[in-house]
């Protein structure tokens, strides 16, 4: 399965690279919108990606609880600064570049007993999604944390040969499971992996995002179940096969460029000049069937005249319905 996923990525990393440069300056921006979306969905708030996108673009009028969006605008600031370590000169895996990240993700939530940029200062649970009152999972203590996550950032900044998205999938499960802050382990955890494969420059920093994948209801479950297979508490030297199964099927999933079949999936708004019209690009079908293309005709995104791209648009989102 891994060279299946290396051959995909590196297509699609040519075809990307061969598109015009005005198709791919759009193309960018939406995947940091839905991973920002979907990974924040995980964690209970709820924004569209077209919502994502206003908010950041600066639009003051986003239809929004002032959570989400304070949410919404720290994970994306989050994410644009791991896009552009991607290539990053004299780079390194630091319990202070984590804690940095931490602080840009939950600066805005700063208090003295859930510090921001800071390790947890005391025990912390994950509870039972049937029942609240059971703890489903124990962190190690928070005594331990500093020392746990120093074994891990060392192990980062070495490269065993192990291929990188095995590596990847096991930095995102050690440091969920270790658990270092009061808040925001989860996006920690997605956001260290989306950097990792990042980092190795096979796919632009955009393409490399595990978030979208994981943000859909039946992944998120999926997800859910892999992470309380592990156990109710730390065990280090488990055996975790099947979460490096689940792992890079996600990235097969993520990764895979459109087939001969699969032109509906190239469908995104792109704006030129002062009309603008869904054009082709590579976007994953199943975020394609999300979309409410009466919505884009609302806001002005596709014009009634587009015909086609409205009739593949919706064919493809009631495919999608059908197969649910």
């Amino acid at each position: 399965m891994l060279g299946e996923i290396d051959r995909m990525r590196e297509e699609l990393q040519h075809r990307v690279r061969s598109a015009p440069s005005e198709r791919t300056a759009r193309l960018r921006k939406f995947p940091t919108a839905d991973a920002v979306a979907a990974s924040n969905s995980i964690e209970g708030f709820k924004v569209s990606t077209v919502d994502v996108e206003d908010l950041m673009d600066g639009e003051r009028d986003v239809e929004v609880s002032e959570e989400n969006r304070e949410e919404t605008l720290a994970y994306q600031r989050m994410m644009t600064y791991i896009q552009t370590l991607h290539d990053a000169q004299d780079f390194s895996y630091s319990k202070g570049l984590l804690n940095a990240l931490h602080w840009i993700l939950q600066g805005h939530r700063h208090a003295a007993r859930k510090p921001a940029g800071q390790w947890r200062r005391g025990p912390v649970y994950v509870t039972d999604a049937r029942d609240p009152s059971i703890a489903a999972y124990t962190a190690p203590s928070a005594e331990g944390v500093p020392a746990l996550v120093q074994e891990l950032v060392d192990w980062l900044n070495v490269d065993d040969g192990t291929h990188l998205l095995v590596r990847a999938a096991m930095a995102h499960l050690h440091l969920v499971s270790i658990h270092p802050w009061a808040d925001g382990n989860g996006r920690m955890s997605r956001s260290l992996q989306t950097l990792m494969i990042a980092r190795e420059g096979v796919l632009a920093a955009e393409f490399s995002s595990i978030e979208a994948w994981l943000g859909r209801p039946g992944n998120t479950w999926e997800y859910y179940r892999e992470l309380a297979d592990r156990g109710p508490e730390y065990v280090p030297d488990q055996d975790v096969s099947t979460w490096i199964r689940f792992k890079p099927e996600q990235s097969a999933s993520s990764s895979r460029p459109c087939g001969p079949t699969a032109t509906a999936w190239r469908l995104a708004w792109t704006s030129g000049g002062r009309e603008g019209r869904l054009t082709s690009c590579w976007i994953h079908p199943c975020r394609i069937a999300e979309i409410d293309v009466q919505f884009l005709v609302r806001r002005g995104r596709v014009s009634h005249e587009d015909d086609d791209v409205l009739r593949v648009a919706s064919a493809v989102r009631r495919g999608a319905q059908l197969r649910q």
